[in-house]
């Protein structure tokens, strides 16, 4: 079996994310794909992500991609987040999403909405009707759901449900999207009104296994509970399957003594690897740090997991050096200036301190304004 130190798995993961050398400009879209979609819990932090990866990115090509080439589509996907997916992959997605049990707990739905299992799937049906060929803002949705079931309590539940919790079914089957804001007003629209239905259905047991392939392209090597908390949030049981689905595609490897599992062609090739130097600003909620949740001990110096995994669920922008989290940093537009403040968490060499002031300087150009930084002690 190989054997790997968490530094051989780190760069690894690196140089599988474009974190070692940015990709060419113009292949955003393929970056969002190897990530397997982008997390867009802040949206700033989606755009920062592909701006970590992708070489003389345009401050727009984001919104571009979203709301007039229509390549990306904003959903509620992996653990209920909302992410960008690319259009051309909304299928797969939507396959395999339609599988999980997430949303599907009668006692929870009887507890916090009073409905049953089988009033939700009117709701998400009437859902799925009242955004066919239209774009509605959440108020619309209200009136339209109430209108087509003839009940005012699915309308006032949709009204009142905090999170988008009573929307992420439809999410899930296929049936719903994000479409461009009205002002300050979010608004939905069915998959198939903004981006069209061209696509093939695809076999949803055949969607798990790919999604649990290019997790393991980006993210490995991974364990279950890696997967499992990537994906849900649980399942253990879940990911074993997924992953014994993929048979000699995949391989075990001891990654500092704990057994994981990476795609068998990466195995061979990161015995190779040469060693790493690598400096990033990685953004909040960034992908890197979110799939390393579980053991992001072995990634940091210390005990210091509570600075980048944050109450409510946020996560610290990171600066990564050589695949692990060296220190935060935040930024913030005033005026004209672009001030960047990074706290490494243990003293850092010169050569990370230029790289990242390089990073900060790119930043700063990327935004529009002239930087401003400081190091935090």
């Amino acid at each position: 079996m190989l054997k790997l130190s968490w530094s051989k798995a780190a760069a690894w993961r690196v140089r599988r994310q474009h974190l070692d050398r940015r990709a060419p400009a113009g292949s955003m879209l393929a970056v969002a794909s190897r990530l397997c979609g982008l997390h867009a819990q802040l949206m700033s932090s989606a755009e920062l992500t592909v701006w970590a990866r992708v070489e003389d990115l345009d401050r727009q090509a984001v919104w571009r991609a979203l709301w007039e080439e229509r390549r990306l589509v904003k959903t509620w996907a992996m653990r209920g987040t909302l992410h960008l997916l690319p259009a051309g992959e909304l299928s797969l997605w939507h396959a395999a999403l339609s599988t999980s049990p997430r949303y599907l707990r009668p006692a929870a739905w009887q507890k916090y909405f009073g409905m049953t299992l089988e009033e939700l799937d009117q709701l998400t049906e009437a859902i799925a009707a009242a955004l066919d060929g239209r774009v509605m803002t959440r108020e619309e949705l209200v009136q339209e759901v109430t209108r087509l079931t003839g009940s005012t309590a699915f309308g006032n539940e949709l009204a009142q449900s905090s999170w988008g919790t009573i929307l992420k079914p439809a999410a899930f089957k296929g049936w719903l999207c994000f479409g461009p804001s009205l002002g300050q007003r979010v608004r939905f629209t069915h998959p198939d009104t903004w981006i069209g239905n061209s696509a093939s259905p695809i076999d949803s047991q055949l969607a798990l296994a790919t999604v649990a392939r290019r997790f393991l392209a980006a993210y490995g090597p991974a364990t279950y509970h890696d997967l499992a908390r990537w994906w849900n949030g649980g399942g253990i049981s879940v990911a074993r399957q997924w992953i014994a689905s993929l048979g000699d595609e995949v391989c075990p490897v001891l990654v500092d003594g704990a057994q994981a599992w990476m795609l068998a062609a990466d195995a061979r090739e990161v015995r190779e690897l040469p060693p790493l130097r690598s400096v990033r600003l990685l953004p909040a909620f960034d992908q890197y740090v979110v799939a390393a949740s579980c053991h992001a001990g072995c990634l940091l110096p210390g005990n210091l997991r509570s600075r980048v995994y944050r109450p409510q669920g946020w996560i610290s922008p990171v600066l990564l050096v050589n695949g692990r989290m060296q220190g935060t940093w935040r930024h913030e537009m005033k005026g004209s200036r672009v001030e960047v403040s990074i706290e490494p968490f243990v003293d850092v060499p010169q050569w990370v301190r230029r790289a990242a002031e390089r990073e900060a300087e790119r930043l700063a150009g990327f935004l529009g304004g002239s930087l401003s930084l400081t190091w935090t002690i």
